[in-house]
């Protein structure tokens, strides 16, 4: 499949996909939301792939949405229209059944943070700057980065960024627990490669449904999340891969997992 706004690349059992809009700093357009979203739906498909890399190259990941297409949202209808493709968008990533990554380097901005935001994971290098300026243009952030921020940084932190509306650099974002990994210079997208080389190893189910757990659970009081976390071990303890994973370990060999 071709595209116009991303890059697409399997390398090894990632699945790189890069924001390609280098004229708008990788500005996110609805026809880049489309293209990410169809990409993402292939990479799900494709057995191959055991996790994708969301990168928007070595100078920025993205300068947020396309201004020029925000402001010709001027009524109530046409924003749900527009703000409907941000969230299917960041559902798709949420609700991969494969790890998702986010390397950044550069800025990474407004709505760029918002969709990094619904990544699983955030590497990042240093040099790379991260705010949700919406406070500096009379907006409010609209592709969930009032509801995933703070869930990831706390509500004092998340609330401290989007008052100021100014950026954070790495050492922060990581401090604040808004990066998990923080590499040198332009280190970002090898690192996300090396996760997934240690992903590639374990069981695609597992994955899969201990990302389900995470992003469900943190949603319900604690004794319905562990109802659900038991429903879905009780679940995987009928596949294959879980007899073979057990087999493994007690054979003292190295696992081969089918995702069955």
């Amino acid at each position: 499949m071709s595209y116009e706004t991303i890059l697409v690349k399997n390398e090894g059992a990632a699945a790189v996909i890069t924001l390609n809009r280098p004229d708008k700093r990788n500005a996110i357009s609805v026809q880049l939301m489309d293209e990410l979203t169809a990409a993402l739906a292939l990479a799900e498909s494709d057995e191959t792939v055991r996790a994708v890399i969301l990168t928007g190259g070595n100078s920025y990941f993205a300068a947020g949405a396309d201004l020029n297409e925000a402001l010709q949202v001027t009524s109530a209808k046409q924003g749900i229209e527009y703000f409907k493709r941000w969230h299917r968008l960041n559902t798709t990533v949420e609700e991969l059944e494969k790890p998702v990554i986010a390397a950044i380097e550069g800025f990474c901005i407004t709505g760029g943070l918002e969709l990094a935001l619904a990544c699983d994971l955030r590497v990042a290098g240093e040099g790379a700057t991260f705010a949700i300026t919406s406070a500096k243009i009379g907006t409010v952030a609209g592709a969930g980065g009032t509801q995933r921020l703070p869930r990831i940084v706390g509500a004092a932190n998340a609330l401290d960024m989007l008052f100021s509306a100014d950026p954070i650099d790495a050492q922060e974002a990581h401090r604040i627990g808004l990066i998990n990994r923080r590499v040198p210079q332009g280190g970002a997208l090898s690192a996300a490669k090396a996760m997934v080389k240690v992903y590639e190893r374990r069981a695609p189910i597992s994955l899969a449904l201990v990302k389900r757990a995470v992003h469900r659970g943190m949603q319900m009081d604690l004794q319905s999340a562990i109802e659900f976390e038991t429903f879905l071990v009780t679940t995987i303890y009928g596949t294959d891969d879980k007899r073979e994973g057990i087999s493994a370990f007690l054979e003292k060999r190295t696992a081969q997992f089918k995702g069955a």
